[in-house]
């Protein structure tokens, strides 16, 4: 009886060992007492037309429900530059990455009022930034001259500046590593197809990993793979989507013909807006396979989806929708099936949302 406990014991200690070895597991975080917190807001970035100088910052207040069509120039006097291309929350702070004005606002995410301008240039020659993610009381921020630059969050000095590949853009983080797709945009038809591999702990670039040309789009998931959306040259090489394993910093899956402008993770959750066509779709970042039909649940059509993001407390997801390229846009918000909740008035081509809490 006891070798039959034991043999039984063992099998069903295989067995678990055979189903752990199958499952994509999260990576290993500490687990905490998660504190769920309060939206108190939404703030809308609005690109404008590049040369046009009119790049808005709309605020949304979900008590009042009021809407403050440019929220920056209110609170500051003064217009907030030419094109707008990414907006974050840190902590108390709200970063604005401005690139044809090649200046990065940091405000009070709050009041929205100015705390600082960071110029970024090179001498007099203007370093065009495009994107901002933060680790550990550092900003990073990506610009097309081959360069992240690292801020200081707390005195926002610029420390460094980290050489990368060509015309970087979108840049995610996992396992102390900072991952940040190459274009080569400015360079067609001799496009980049590498992602940076920056060490987080020295901050300096270890590798470069080798995707389809043309990368953009890099995001992380919870089990520590970074997803990389490449446009392809407009020609012989087509879009593709590149998973690399943030581990071992190499390519596990290519999928090709995989049209994407922008994505937005929550959970095990992708969600995707193709472009112009205003198509919006999901892919399941667990299993790595793709959802069957649209999100979109109802009648709601998106014209130009120029931008997605995610309220990872609430589910609700919130697509940019570019009406035209010139005329204002809107925000829809739908909940986590598919339905249209609301819509909000937005400036020229909007293409970020950041929520702020109470």
């Amino acid at each position: 009886m006891k070798q039959f406990k034991l043999n039984y014991i063992l099998i069903v200690l295989a067995m678990a060992s055979v189903l752990s070895a199958c499952r994509k597991d999260k990576e290993n975080v500490p687990e905490e007492q998660e504190i769920v917190p309060v939206r108190k807001g939404l703030y809308i970035l609005s690109e404008g037309n590049f040369n046009g100088n009119n790049s808005s910052l709309t605020y949304y207040d979900y008590d009042t429900k009021v809407i403050t069509a440019d929220k920056f120039s209110a609170a500051n006097g003064r217009g907030l530059g030419d094109t707008g291309n990414d907006v974050q929350v840190y902590g108390s702070k709200m970063y604005i990455v401005v690139n044809a004005s090649n200046t990065v606002e940091v405000l009070n995410a709050n009041t929205a009022k100015s705390i600082k301008q960071l110029e970024f240039k090179d001498g007099t020659t203007g370093r065009q930034p495009r994107y901002v993610v933060f680790n550990k009381n550092k900003a990073f921020v990506s610009s097309y001259d081959g360069t992240v630059a690292v801020i200081d969050t707390t005195s926002l000095v610029i420390e460094k500046y980290i050489k990368v590949g060509r015309n970087p853009e979108r840049m995610a983080i996992a396992n102390g590593k900072l991952y940040v797709a190459n274009s080569g945009g400015l360079d067609s038809p001799d496009y980049d197809n590498t992602v940076s591999v920056v060490d987080l702990a020295t901050l300096t670039e270890i590798r470069k990993i080798t995707v389809t040309e043309n990368p953009r789009g890099v995001y992380a998931d919870e089990y520590g793979d970074i997803y990389v959306l490449s446009t392809g040259n407009y020609g012989n090489v087509a879009p593709a989507m590149a998973i690399i394993d943030s581990k071992a910093d190499a390519v596990t899956k290519t999928i090709n013909n995989f049209s994407a402008g922008s994505m937005a993770i929550n959970g095990d959750i992708a969600y995707i807006v193709t472009g112009f066509d205003g198509a919006v779709s999901t892919f399941n970042v667990k299993t790595e396979t793709a959802g069957t039909g649209s999100f979109i649940t109802d009648d709601t059509e998106v014209t130009i989806g120029y931008g997605i993001n995610v309220d990872i407390t609430t589910g609700e997801v919130f697509v940019s929708n570019a009406t035209s390229f010139s005329t204002q846009g809107t925000v829809i918000c739908f909940d986590s099936n598919g339905k249209k909740k609301y819509e909000l008035k937005a400036g020229v081509l909007p293409n970020g949302v950041a929520f702020i809490n109470k």
